[in-house]
């Protein structure tokens, strides 16, 4: 088995609403090994959207400790926690995010523009990763002439091209039908074990959640076990990676 790429001990999340406190997350301990393919799933308000945000830097713990490859993610200034993610975590989500005025290319290369990449290596780039996910020949293709499927394989080769330590996915079959939902987790399923990516997918669906090689349930903001009570001590990887 894999070291742990994630390691969250302890991590609490509070929000204020009004004059209360609304926890989204009570002290979860949670492993991720290198290369899995973790579900997230628990009812809506569980806090599962919460801790992915947190895992990708998108939010910071009110206690606890988040490291993502070692580096504490959470202690991280405003700048550097953006430089952060654009290297190491690649985006999908539900709602796709793609801009409307710009071309399949010019959505995927958008990440990349805050590199050092010349014009010709972003332009490499870019097409490696179109063609990973099918859309060679709908890179010009602005995303209303795309299907729905179709701009969430665009959104997937967005998150790729920068090569990044981990794929974080928020429901991201939740706007598409059962054909276009089906070729998008075949396609996460795939970068997971063909390219060893690191893939943590948020979901209700349990029917999405069997493509993951290990599903985390949260509960109220709690960590369960596998018989639905408060994990005790941190949830570990699976020991077997290819039972799926």
């Amino acid at each position: 088995m894999k070291e742990p790429i994630v390691q969250i001990r302890e991590v609490s999340k509070l929000y204020r609403h009004g004059e209360i406190d609304v926890t989204a997350l009570d002290r979860v301990s949670l492993d991720i090994a290198e290369g899995e393919f973790v579900a997230l799933m628990g009812p809506s308000g569980s806090g599962k959207s919460t801790l992915l945000h947190i895992i990708a830097g998108i939010d910071r713990p009110t206690t606890g400790q988040c490291l993502v490859q070692g580096t504490d993610v959470a202690s991280l200034s405003e700048t550097a926690l953006a430089e952060w993610r654009n290297r190491n975590v690649g985006f999908v989500f539900q709602t796709f995010n793609l801009v409307p005025v710009l071309t399949a290319f010019e959505n995927v290369e958008l990440p990349l523009l805050l590199t050092a990449l010349t014009a010709r290596e972003r332009r490499a780039h870019v097409e490696a990763a179109l063609e990973l996910v099918g859309l060679s020949d709908r890179m010009r293709h602005l995303p209303r002439q795309l299907s729905g499927g179709q701009e969430q394989r665009v959104a997937i080769a967005r998150a790729l091209v920068t090569d990044p330590t981990l794929i974080v996915a928020d429901e991201p079959t939740g706007n598409l039908d059962a054909h276009s939902a089906t070729e998008v987790l075949g396609l996460l399923q795939q970068l997971n074990r063909e390219m060893d990516k690191t893939v943590i997918m948020v979901t209700h669906d349990p029917k999405a959640a069997a493509y993951a090689q290990r599903t985390v349930h949260l509960e109220k903001g709690e960590l369960l076990n596998g018989s639905g009570q408060r994990s005790a001590v941190s949830d570990q990887p699976s020991a077997n990676r290819d039972q799926r």
